[in-house]
């Protein structure tokens, strides 16, 4: 990826994100939406919006739909805002690193605990309750 890509990908995610808290009136994008990333093809013509949200999944198939709805108007304000030649197209997608972090974390947390309950040789530790 080019400096020059880097930098649009940067422009574009702050710019969507100043957007999202002051302009976008969707109650569907009101919540607590980040968006992670950005990534534009190498020709600039589109770009891949990745958005987090802590959210069960009929609700962020509704902050899609929000969004899907408002690309237009986010898109029309990104030429204003940056004034490019060619305003890529936007698709918005979950980014479920955060999800899958947490996931992890959780899984070594249950690991390590389990480990303290055996002893060198493999065997489990037998405990006295008092």
């Amino acid at each position: 990826m080019t400096r020059r890509t880097e930098r649009l990908n940067q422009l574009i995610q702050n710019e969507i994100s100043d957007l999202l808290r002051k302009n976008v009136n969707d109650p569907r994008l009101s919540g607590l939406i980040s968006v992670t990333r950005v990534s534009t093809t190498d020709d600039m013509r589109n770009a891949k919006i990745f958005i987090s949200a802590l959210a069960d999944t009929a609700i962020k198939e509704e902050i899609l739909k929000g969004f899907a709805s408002a690309s237009g108007y986010l898109r029309r304000e990104l030429a204003h805002r940056l004034n490019l030649r060619v305003t890529p197209e936007l698709s918005f997608h979950f980014d479920d690193s955060i999800e899958r972090g947490v996931n992890l974390v959780s899984l070594i947390e249950r690991m390590a605990a389990f480990d303290k309950t055996e002893e060198p040789g493999g065997h489990k530790r037998h405990t006295q309750h008092k």
